[in-house]
């Protein structure tokens, strides 16, 4: 039997998957949720055999969830289902250790195989995502810069950007001020909308 925690905050969405999953064979839903930070919480008291994440949630997106948990969690296989199939989600969520990507406009049974697949240790992308990803513009800026960029990008402060990234003001500033630069744009908030726009955040 495959445990599987299913976190989207959609609620219709997610009733609907657990519906779909529940009908499955070797297929047990352990918990779902609706939020990134319950996710975690939920996976590593529950410990199941894969987590299917959505990547826009509260409290914690997919993504950074994903990074938590295969630092926190390894022997749980990660799995992002999403609208927004971008590039850099995609490169994103691989560098976190995803073994399984694919839209939320795939068949529903398309779900269940990838689960399978996952739990067996071989991955899973969207072949059509994957051809975006590999066509996909290189993005310019560094790691850092994409870390000061993605806290900048709710327009939080540069005090709070510094403290939450552990950083000096000035060095946010710095970092800020490039990715502007290379971005081409205005301000630091023009700059995180084209640098998501891009598939880079």
């Amino acid at each position: 039997m495959i445990r599987v925690l299913l976190a989207d905050d959609h609620l219709l969405i997610r009733e609907a998957l657990v519906l779909l999953l529940e009908t499955e064979d070797g297929i047990e839903v352990a918990a779902d949720v609706g939020r990134g930070d319950e996710a975690v919480e939920r996976a590593l008291a529950l410990r199941p055999d894969v987590a299917v994440l959505d990547i826009d949630m509260p409290g914690l997106d997919g993504l950074a969830a994903a990074e938590r948990l295969a630092r926190e969690l390894p022997a749980c296989r990660l799995v992002i289902v999403t609208a927004h199939g971008r590039p850099g989600n995609l490169r994103r969520a691989m560098a976190a250790g995803v073994r399984g990507f694919l839209g939320k406009d795939a068949p529903g049974r398309r779900l269940a195989q990838v689960i399978r697949q996952v739990a067996d240790g071989a991955r899973y992308i969207d072949p059509q995502l994957a051809a975006d990803a590999l066509a996909a513009e290189e993005c310019p800026l560094t790691p850092r810069e994409l870390d000061t960029l993605r806290a900048a990008a709710d327009g939080a402060p540069v005090s709070r950007i510094a403290r939450t990234l552990g950083l000096s003001e000035g060095t946010v500033r710095n970092y800020l001020s490039a990715a502007v630069t290379k971005l081409g744009t205005d301000n630091r908030h023009t700059a995180a909308r084209t640098a998501r726009d891009r598939g880079w955040l």
